[in-house]
């Protein structure tokens, strides 16, 4: 069996336009509505974007990040707000500057040592999990790249990357590709192309399916033309993540035609640019309570518990906030915790439902007036 890379036509990929136009048809309608309503966001919309996708395309990883941590990281990228948030925000903050450079940057070249630069973002201590790992350089030495799974004595290769002699020269031509393919290959196709050109090369010892999706978000955005974060394609490939791998190895282990792999990408950027309408109109409902309760003073505890209640909008917390459950959220006592929630009514922030034991709160709907 052969892979996609040792077949005599690598890297001309074929597809079949004709199969392709009614998906394209349907992405550009999708995507001009998603442009459309983008106008109308703000940069704190945009943060609630890049938000999904930050924790969406490490937990296609198989990695869970914390979302305060990350909320906070995106905050200060943008120099917004981080009242409630953690302060300590570097943990995340190589990612995150990975995801605004591939948008905020869509116009400069691609270049190995931008590539270089987001991949020593991702791993700064030069560790991926418990295993030190070659940091801003492609990989090197003998042993093979091969994606592999399942238990000790029963794995399953799903696919094999060139050799790492090979990675270099294949990565130069890759960025020739990239800038060359600009403005001659339809933008959707391309970033399809694109994604699975540099994955097959798997150039990186560990980061290259965050990276090839940050890639994929340069070249939509190249092909929109627009710097802002309109959608968070890693959030549809999240959802049925099977399917993303099976595709992957069919197409790595395929013909070279990729029609298939395009067609597939095109239905999960459908998906991504209709959730995305959802996703801004909630996001604006959000932004628009934070802005109404902007001038009322909240201690950090206050802040925490309010924030967290908020992300659930336009649907309220499940079962009301209870002081049980702000004592937990907050890690306070249960005084401090019923002083907080006092003063959260009083200041029109909450409103209390019940009474006696049983009596919990709910956002005041009114802030969204």
């Amino acid at each position: 069996m052969k892979y996609i890379w040792q077949l005599s036509n690598w890297p001309n990929f074929t597809y079949n336009l004709e199969t392709l136009l009614e998906y394209i048809s349907e992405s550009r309608k999708e995507q001009g509505a998603v442009i459309k309503l983008g106008s109308l966001l703000e940069l704190q919309t945009e943060e609630e974007l890049l938000l999904q996708e930050a924790l969406n395309t490490s937990a296609i990883e198989g990695e869970t990040l914390d979302t305060d941590e990350v909320r906070s990281s995106i905050a200060y990228r943008l120099g917004l707000p981080r009242g409630g948030l953690p302060s300590n925000h570097q943990r995340y903050e190589g990612l995150v500057e990975m995801l605004i450079d591939a948008t905020s940057n869509y116009k400069f070249p691609l270049s190995n040592e931008k590539l270089f630069s987001w991949h020593a973002a991702l791993f700064p201590g030069g560790h991926s999990g418990l295993h030190n790992i070659t940091v801003g350089a492609y990989r090197s030495g003998k042993t093979p790249m091969d994606i592999v799974s399942g238990l000790p004595g029963k794995e399953k290769t799903y696919y094999s990357a060139p050799p790492s002699t090979k990675v270099k020269p294949e990565m130069d031509q890759y960025i020739k590709w990239w800038e060359y393919s600009r403005g001659k290959l339809d933008g959707l196709i391309r970033a399809a192309y694109a994604h699975l050109y540099f994955v097959s090369i798997h150039p990186f010892e560990d980061g290259n399916g965050r990276i090839a999706r940050a890639l994929t978000d340069m070249a939509l955005a190249q092909d929109e033309k627009s710097s802002k974060r309109l959608y968070s394609l890693s959030s549809q490939i999240l959802t049925d993540r099977s399917a993303y791998y099976e595709i992957l190895e069919k197409t790595q282990k395929g013909s070279g035609d990729i029609t298939e792999w395009i067609v597939w990408f095109l239905n999960t950027f459908i998906r991504s640019l209709k959730s995305s309408v959802d996703m801004i109109e909630h996001t604006l409902l959000r932004n628009k309570f934070r802005k109404n309760i902007m001038d009322i003073k909240m201690n950090s505890r206050e802040m925490k518990v309010i924030n967290k209640m908020i992300d659930l909008l336009p649907e309220d917390y499940q079962g009301g906030m209870t002081n049980r459950k702000y004592v937990k959220i907050a890690k306070t006592s249960p005084a401090t915790a019923k002083r907080d929630l006092q003063e959260l009514v009083i200041n029109k922030v909450l409103t209390p439902k019940g009474g006696g034991r049983s009596i919990s709160y709910q956002l005041n709907k009114k802030k969204l007036k």
